[in-house]
């Protein structure tokens, strides 16, 4: 397990990785994200308000959290594939000062997070919230993304033990 406390908008909160084979409840997940990745290539979209990140958001009305990966992967970097379940961060609240009852976030939430193998690349449009997306070397990671910590680093290392396409044989 993979802990970790940040400072996210002037709000404390403790970050623990939890590798899962099922999702936490429905109203606990406070968002989706993935590492995608082509010919162990991660992709990274450039988002217009946070700069290079891996595809993700929240939960639109009636989408599971497959869909909203799906439509985040597609609507960020313009890519589908197969992807498989990794796990969630739990995201606590409880050393937070400034949360209450009012917060918009639960007290402890969840934030699960996919591999995908990207299968087909659509034309890159930038319709939405990013303005590119580029390819690299997963160890190079640190250097683009500006939240990079020990416990994405433990979500990076447990995607590569897994594919999401079936094995052959």
């Amino acid at each position: 397990m993979t802990s970790i406390q940040v400072t996210w908008g002037g709000s404390i909160v403790q970050l623990t990785w939890e590798k899962q084979s099922q999702l936490p409840p429905r109203n606990l997940i406070t968002s989706v994200h993935g590492y995608c990745f082509y010919q162990d290539k991660l992709m990274l979209v450039n988002l217009i308000d946070r700069g290079w990140d891996f595809p993700g958001g929240h939960i639109e009305l009636n989408e599971t959290p497959e869909m909203c990966f799906q439509r985040e992967a597609m609507e960020e970097g313009y890519v589908e594939g197969v992807y498989s379940l990794l796990g969630s961060i739990v995201v606590d609240h409880h050393n937070n000062p400034n949360w209450n009852e009012d917060s918009p976030y639960p007290k402890v939430g969840y934030q699960v997070f996919y591999r995908m193998d990207i299968t087909k690349f659509h034309s890159f449009r930038a319709e939405h919230e990013s303005t590119e997306r580029i390819l690299i070397e997963p160890i190079d990671l640190q250097h683009y993304y500006s939240g990079f910590n020990n416990v994405y680093q433990t979500i990076l290392y447990d995607s590569f033990k897994i594919s999401c396409f079936p094995k052959k044989g």
